[in-house]
């Protein structure tokens, strides 16, 4: 039901997103521009994980309020599997997002556009695991089997920086900002609200279940 509402709340700050891109703003509006960013380190990353075959995709938008303020939602899918010799089989994929703020802390004019973030995140994950662990009895071994559906949550606090490399002419020919390219990367703490014991070892867009996890995103992203 709360992975629910959070689809909702998500679906619902797209759909904003999307209806204030076309819209003019000035340089001393509150808005000032929309920006979708792709991790594209993730999927390299990861997937060159000792032990593990693990998938990851990540998209990211924010608007930015008041040239500080950059309200975020983040969404992908995730997946890892692996085993250890006859003792063990895992797999599981699933589907993430997070919900949080990013400020800019530095003082800056408004003609330069890049940004120190920091902020905070709420994530929560959903997915179908299943495995195989193999128990050491008496005489013998014994094969076990297990399937669940695993939801859980966490929190996170982030820090990182973003770059214009490229600004376009806008197609409006008004004031404002004008369409640009960004890059820049962003350093996760993360610490584990569900800590109840499950069997999937793998979080999507967490990693793997320990208390607490590092998380490292660079991105490419393009604002309009």
């Amino acid at each position: 039901m709360k992975a629910n509402k959070l689809a909702i709340l998500i679906a619902f700050l797209s759909l904003s997103l999307i209806g204030r891109a076309g819209e003019g703003f000035s340089n001393d509006s509150l808005y000032q521009g929309t920006q979708i960013k792709l991790d594209i380190a993730s999927p390299i990353v990861m997937s060159a994980a000792n032990k593990w075959k693990i998938q990851h995709y990540e998209i990211a938008a924010n608007v930015r309020l008041a040239r500080r303020f950059y309200p975020t939602a983040e969404l992908g899918y995730a997946g890892g599997s692996t085993s250890r010799g006859d003792s063990l089989f895992y797999t599981g994929h699933g589907g993430f997002m997070r919900l949080g703020c990013d400020i800019n802390p530095l003082k800056k004019h408004p003609e330069l556009p890049h940004a120190l973030l920091i902020g905070v995140r709420f994530g929560t994950a959903v997915q179908g695991a299943h495995g195989a662990l193999i128990t050491p009895q008496a005489e013998a071994k014994q094969l076990v089997p297990w399937k669940e559906v695993a939801a859980d949550c966490w929190g996170e606090i982030v820090a990182g920086c973003q770059v214009e490399i490229a600004k376009f002419p806008s197609h409006k020919g008004g004031r404002g900002e004008r369409p640009a390219f960004y890059m820049g990367w962003m350093g996760r703490f993360k610490f584990l609200f569900t800590r109840n014991e499950r069997k999937a070892i793998y979080i999507p867009g967490y990693g793997i279940r320990d208390n607490t996890a590092w998380g490292l995103n660079y991105y490419l992203g393009w604002r309009f």
